[in-house]
């Protein structure tokens, strides 16, 4: 395996990793704004920005809170 085809598989995984995190994205509840700005945070930050996305679960905390009001 040469260079040319790891660094194809290198780009192949990374585009992979970032369509994932906008799938994932995709089904959370989060304004266009927000959806832009985790967006744009996947795609500048290329091997960990996916990643991230799906660990720090964005727009999940805003849900979380205002079920913990409706159970008091």
């Amino acid at each position: 395996m040469n260079a040319e085809a790891l660094r194809l598989l290198l780009a192949g995984t990374l585009v992979a990793l970032y369509i994932l995190a906008m799938l994932y994205l995709r089904r959370q509840p989060l304004t266009f704004s927000q959806y832009t700005l985790w967006g744009l945070f996947a795609l500048l930050v290329p091997a960990l920005g996916p990643f991230l996305v799906i660990l720090l679960q964005p727009g999940k905390s805003a849900q979380m809170k205002t079920n913990q009001v409706y159970r008091r």
